[in-house]
């Protein structure tokens, strides 16, 4: 077994993972009953985790919506065909009714434009026939483009491409949502990871001081039975370390519970109460380089919740431009140009509009203006509201960002400084212990004595291993904060139109 020196001690060289070419596999899961590395964990959770998998849906999501966006402009082919017949009373003489046949015929290609025109390209042709002509046929033929473009309201980009420029941001927002969640689940593993390391070793800390008080126990009965020490001392090393067996039960179930809550994060699906536990090894203590001032520009780019926030600002942008477009009144151009045909024949009727034998144009104008504009005002104000809102929250984020760097530069700075503090406090506790023994042996200190320090040794040494492990996670916390996670372990992102996100790691 480890001397308590010896397995503190590997906690302290620093570690970075290199990285490899895009060819390589990311790094497989380790066989059950091997050691399961931190990137073996990391990999796993990437194509384990449940939460991955669920967010992983939400880009494919978005672009089909972006599609459907798109879709609004998408030229349509239309053809009708129609048939009715009236049969009215005959106005000169009202007991004989006259009876009126039309068949209609239309080929056109409908469609809207991005800014508004809506347009019908195509030929049409009307058959009027009845009892005022002898059912003798009549082709009215029409062909040439059909156009209504607003003026106002409903006329330009603003109005016309909001539901494009929404999607896209919700496409954005999505994609960087899902890189959140990556980060935050490979943060979380980290963290998972380093709890099982410190509760091992928490463990051990434990079971270490039971043993020191056993054998403490062993020593005072040999002194006891010859004369040399007190009952008392014999009782008070057996009182404990009855007291220590508590502390080794309490650490054996924060395994069992650090074990199970990073069995979760990479996926597993079995929890067993007394199962086999995950065999992990201590990882070196990540490089990295704190400049506040320099990350902060960092983080705004690297961010995920930042850059989603700023999508968030452009799709209240969009909507407050369409809101004040629907704030007009409605001034709509309508016309029509193109060529027309008449004739018994429909073959005939077709050809004068082939032949462009007969101009046919129209052009107006369709003014419908709202009484009190209650409506379109209050959209107009809630849109500028929300965008002014929307604004002040990233204002506020980047502040918080900038605290929140701040924060996790000095919870690098302070677990260091702790490291370095308890590391120098279980060299001077377990050279006290030490001494006190050697004392112990010569008749010259107590049992008690040696009881309270092989305390403080535990102590100290349970609080080494905590600052170790905060170590480790505050260079996790710091690689969120700038949003330097994926960089640091080689994770890319690679969204797909039709299927899932994927990600991919680099070993």
């Amino acid at each position: 077994m480890l001397t308590a020196r010896t397995a503190l001690l590997v906690f302290v060289a620093t570690f970075t993972f290199a990285a490899a070419s895009p060819a390589q596999s990311p790094a497989p899961a380790a066989p059950a009953g091997s050691t399961l590395t931190l990137q073996q964990a990391i990999a796993q959770a990437l194509r384990q985790n449940r939460t991955i998998k669920v967010q992983a849906y939400d880009p494919a999501i978005s672009r089909a919506n972006v599609l459907t966006a798109y879709g609004r402009f998408d030229p349509a082919l239309t053809f009708r065909r129609s048939y009715s017949e009236d049969n009215v009373p005959f106005s000169a003489n009202p007991v004989v009714n006259q009876l009126t046949k039309t068949d209609d015929y239309s080929l056109t290609l409908d469609g809207l434009s991005p800014i508004g025109t809506q347009y019908s390209l195509g030929a049409s042709a009307e058959n009027l026939r009845g009892t005022f002509n002898g059912f003798a046929d009549n082709y009215v033929t029409f062909g040439g483009l059909t156009v209504t473009q607003p003026l106002l309201r409903g006329f330009g980009f603003g109005a016309n491409l909001y539901d494009l420029r929404v999607a896209r941001a919700d496409r954005g927002i999505a994609d960087w949502t899902f890189r959140q969640t990556v980060i935050d689940t490979i943060t979380s593993v980290i963290y998972a990871y380093n709890n099982l390391i410190n509760a091992q070793q928490q463990l051990r800390v434990a079971q270490r001081s039971r043993e020191l008080a056993a054998q403490l126990v062993g020593e005072n009965e040999k002194r006891f039975q010859v004369g040399s020490m007190s009952a008392s001392d014999v009782t008070e090393a057996r009182a404990r370390t009855a007291t220590r067996e508590e502390a080794v039960i309490v650490a054996e179930q924060g395994v069992r519970d650090s074990d199970n809550a990073l069995r979760r994060l990479i996926g597993e699906k079995d929890f067993p109460l007394n199962g086999p536990l995950l065999t992990v090894e201590t990882p070196d203590v990540p490089a990295i380089t704190v400049d506040p001032v320099a990350d902060y520009r960092r983080a705004l780019d690297l961010r995920p919740d930042y850059r989603s926030s700023q999508l968030g600002v452009a799709k209240r942008a969009a909507n407050r431009s369409y809101a004040r477009n629907q704030l007009l009144p409605r001034v709509d151009f309508v016309g029509s140009y193109g060529y027309n045909g008449l004739d018994p024949s429909f073959a005939a009727s077709r050809h004068m509009v082939a032949d462009r034998d007969r101009v046919s144009y129209s052009a107006g104008v369709v003014v419908s203006v709202p009484l009190t504009f209650a409506d379109g005002r209050g959209r107009a104000r809630a849109a500028r509201l929300q965008l002014a809102q929307a604004e002040a929250d990233l204002d506020r984020l980047e502040q918080d960002i900038a605290l929140n760097i701040a924060h996790a530069a000095a919870d690098i700075d302070t677990s260091r400084r702790r490291v370095a503090a308890n590391q120098t406090a279980y060299d001077l506790a377990k050279q006290a212990l030490d001494a006190e023994l050697k004392k112990l042996r010569a008749g010259q200190s107590s049992t008690f004595f040696v009881l309270n320090l092989q305390e403080e040794l535990s102590y100290v040494e349970t609080a080494l291993s905590a600052a170790l492990a905060a170590q480790r996670r505050a260079v996790a916390a710091y690689d969120r904060e700038i949003g330097t996670t994926l960089e640091r372990y080689h994770v890319t992102l690679t969204p797909s139109a039709d299927r899932p996100a994927t990600t991919t790691l680099a070993h």
